[in-house]
Parts: structure tokens; C-alpha cells; sequence
């Protein structure tokens, strides 16, 4: 592999993590139109380049789930039971989810991330929160939430902070302690996307030889370590700088990067 792609995923690794750091957002809406656009310009046949990106993108989330759980851990911000009953319903929808992912072409993997990231960038520009209208429902109820909660974020390779945590707000949960079970229940989603895009392309022709399914080894391990070291230095500059206005500089530029993707992948 040339040392220009080595780099590229290295430098996307690290603005991931300090985005991450710094806006408290996960790297799915960066490093899936990013890397698109990067296996465009490697040759990867178009019909991979959504699904590739997706797998790599779920799979590059563990090792910051796994950080961010244990921090949240660490602090008493996570509510373990609600946790329990809500995580079966992540599995099966995260991973049952890329098998439909698997069964869409490329265009319309991107238009439906595209208008993912779009409706998400306008819910931050205009700081839209639910206000707490009920209580958390019964198993049944969370388990069907999580079956939504992971089937989207398997569709646009989140962590599902950006689905969780309004939802357990709308339910009257303090807001500290939604971030922090948001956080536990990212690991399972990544995991669980991960395992499902690299079963769905494991006999998958026309991949590269580095790939492992629909997961690309080398933009793999060359992202989650420097997302993981750059990730603190974005939560200290999230004390200097002006968090509210960046977040609204950041909501311009995912839709920007969604509608590039879907020029990407139209244009390929």
C-alpha cells in the first residue's frame, strides 16, 4: 500500500478522536464518507465502497466505545440495569441490520446515510432536545428501542450516542447518566456491526486482499489507535474553545461530507 493511503488513514484516525474529544460525538459521520472517497481513489469496485466503508468505520468505533465505557464506568454514570435489558435488543438489530445493508447497492447506502447525517446536522444547528415527557418503558419496550437504536446504527456506523441519549432523555433520564449508559451500549453496537459486516463479506469477490469481509484491515489499525491518542487532546480544548459554535461548524460540515459521499458514489 502506498505511504499517501498509510497517511490519510493515519490523519483521519487522529481528527476523528479529536472530534471525539472535543464534541462528544462519535467518528462514524466523518470516517464513512471519508473513507469512501478513499477506496474511490484505491480502485475499489463500486460496489463495495459503501458496505467497506460502513464495516470499517463499526469496527475502527470499538477500541473508543471500549475507552468511553469505562470512563463513563469509572465515574458511576452508567445505569448497568437498564444497560442489561436494552443490549440483547442492540445485538440482534445492529447485526441483523447489516445483512440488509449487505442486500442494498452502494447509491443507496449512501443516500440513506445522507439523509441520516443531514436530519442529524439540523437537530444540532437548531439544539433540538427532547424534553422529558415519560418514564423508561418495560423490557419489551426497551428491547423494541434497541432493536431501532442498532439497526440505524449499523445503516450509518454509529455508536448510537446520537439515538440513545435523546431517547433516554425523552424517558427522564439525567442527562449525565444518559451520556454514560449511551456510552456502554456503543460497545455492543460497534461490536455486533462489526462481527455482522465481516460475515456478510467474508466470501465477498472483488474486495481487497487486506480486507476481512467488509472491514479493511490497514485503515483499521491504522485509525483506532490515533483516534484513541488524540481523543484527549479534544476534551481539553473542549475547555478553551467555543464548544456551542463549533458544534455548529461541525453540523455544516457532515452534511457537506454526506453530500460528497453521494457525489462520490454516483460519479465513481
Amino acid at each position: 500500500m502506498e505511504l499517501i493511503w498509510w497517511l490519510a488513514y493515519v490523519a483521519l484516525g487522529g481528527v476523528v478522536g479529536i472530534m471525539a474529544g472535543l464534541l462528544g460525538i462519535g467518528g462514524g459521520g466523518i470516517m464513512v464518507p471519508i473513507l469512501t472517497s478513499l477506496f474511490v481513489l484505491q480502485g475499489v469496485p463500486h460496489e463495495h465502497l459503501a458496505h467497506l466503508a460502513l464495516g470499517t468505520a463499526m469496527a475502527a468505533i470499538i477500541p473508543a466505545a471500549t475507552a468511553s465505557l469505562l470512563s463513563h464506568h469509572r465515574h458511576g454514570a452508567v445505569d448497568w440495569q437498564t444497560v442489561r435489558v436494552i443490549t440483547p435488543g442492540i445485538l440482534i438489530g445492529t447485526f441483523m441490520a447489516t445483512f440488509i445493508a449487505a442486500l442494498i447497492p452502494t447509491r443507496g447506502l449512501a443516500i440513506f446515510f445522507a439523509c441520516f447525517m443531514v436530519l442529524m446536522s439540523l437537530q444540532m444547528l437548531a439544539n433540538l432536545k427532547p424534553k422529558p415527557s415519560r418514564s423508561l418503558p418495560g423490557p419489551v419496550g426497551l428491547s423494541g428501542a434497541g432493536l431501532g437504536i442498532g439497526g440505524i446504527s449499523a445503516l450509518v456506523a454509529i455508536g448510537g450516542g446520537s439515538l440513545t441519549v435523546p431517547f433516554l432523555t425523552w424517558c427522564n433520564v439525567k442527562l449525565p447518566r444518559a451520556i454514560g449508559t449511551s456510552a456502554a451500549v456503543g460497545l455492543p453496537i460497534a461490536m455486533a456491526g462489526a462481527l455482522g459486516y465481516i460475515i456478510n463479506g467474508w466470501a465477498t469477490p472483488g474486495l481487497p486482499t487486506a480486507a476481512l469481509g467488509y472491514v479493511y484491515l490497514p485503515a483499521l489499525l491504522l485509525m483506532a489507535p490515533f483516534s484513541i491518542l488524540t481523543a484527549p487532546i479534544g476534551a481539553r480544548l473542549a475547555h478553551k474553545l467555543p464548544v456551542a459554535l463549533l458544534k455548529r461548524v461541525f453540523a455544516v460540515m457532515l452534511m457537506g461530507l454526506a453530500l460528497q459521499m453521494v457525489y462520490a458514489v454516483f460519479t465513481a
